[in-house]
């Protein structure tokens, strides 16, 4: 696959993406989170909506609050991953600006204010429920900017990476139908919660999904040859991934177990999985 690399962003800096929208990339790289997470500076008709105040770290709810000049109108979460939504309490504090997010959110202490339903409007953005990588997931669509649809996708799709699917909060069966439902789309760019935007995102989004296709197999055939545990599949299939992304990748073969297993392609006993 295609992914793209951009040089790391200076920190606290705001960088113009498309007309009316910027970003602010937070100081928490990491091998999950690349340089850092975008938090998306939005201007809309109903005002400045914040999308991800990313991870709570006062510096950057400070470059956020400097670029906004202090006033924040409406602050968006796609997802309740503490690297997209740490800070939006302090920035909450700092503005009054009300929380939204999906309805049925993965924290339940973390109770937004407005809460979102699939294909509701917001600000001028459509919030589309994309669930698989996490199952509050949600991409949101803005009207064309100079010409060109967005769709902010988060952590469904990426430009610099793959997206970890992990039980049980992580479903591979609603991963896939997210990724064929964002193909059905005609939109011109993405732009991730990590990396840099993404031109002609619907090529790497077939691609990402023929992968999982093709892993989807690669395990089937070893459960055909012998049983296996998820370890073993892990070692086998990801043998050239980093020590630090092991763990996320036991994780995505877990859930692609899972799935199998849904679709009555995989059965399991203990800690051994089996082809049906």
């Amino acid at each position: 696959m295609a992914f793209l690399t951009e040089p790391e962003p200076p920190r606290g800096t705001v960088l113009p993406v498309l007309p009316g929208i910027s970003r602010i990339v937070a100081a928490n790289p990491g091998p999950m989170t690349y340089h850092g997470t975008n938090s998306y500076l939005i201007e809309t008709a109903d005002g400045l909506v914040v999308l991800d105040p990313g991870p709570d770290q006062p510096a950057h709810v400070e470059a956020i609050l400097q670029a906004a000049g202090g006033k924040v109108d409406l602050i968006l979460l796609s997802h309740f991953h503490h690297d997209h939504t740490e800070a939006a309490p302090a920035l909450k504090a700092a503005t009054g600006a009300p929380i939204v997010a999906f309805r049925d959110t993965a924290i339940e202490a973390f109770q937004p204010d407005t809460m979102l339903d699939d294909n509701d409007a917001i600000a001028g953005l459509t919030a589309i429920h994309t669930p698989g990588h996490a199952s509050d997931h949600l991409c949101f669509a803005l009207s064309a900017r100079d010409d060109t649809a967005v769709l902010f996708s988060a952590d469904h799709v990426m430009s610099w990476n793959s997206s970890v699917v992990s039980p049980p909060d992580g479903d591979m069966r609603a991963y896939f139908a997210s990724l064929r439902r964002v193909l059905d789309r005609n939109d011109d760019i993405f732009l991730p919660g990590h990396g840099p935007p993404l031109p002609e995102p619907r090529k790497l989004t077939r691609a990402l999904l023929f992968h999982r296709m093709e892993r989807e197999r690669s395990i089937l055939a070893r459960l055909a040859k012998a049983p296996a545990t998820t370890l073993a599949l892990r070692d086998a299939l990801y043998s050239q991934t980093h020590p630090r992304l092991q763990r996320a990748a036991e994780r995505n073969v877990l859930s692609h177990l899972l799935k199998l297993e849904a679709e009555c392609k995989a059965t399991r006993d203990g800690e051994l999985w089996r082809a049906a």
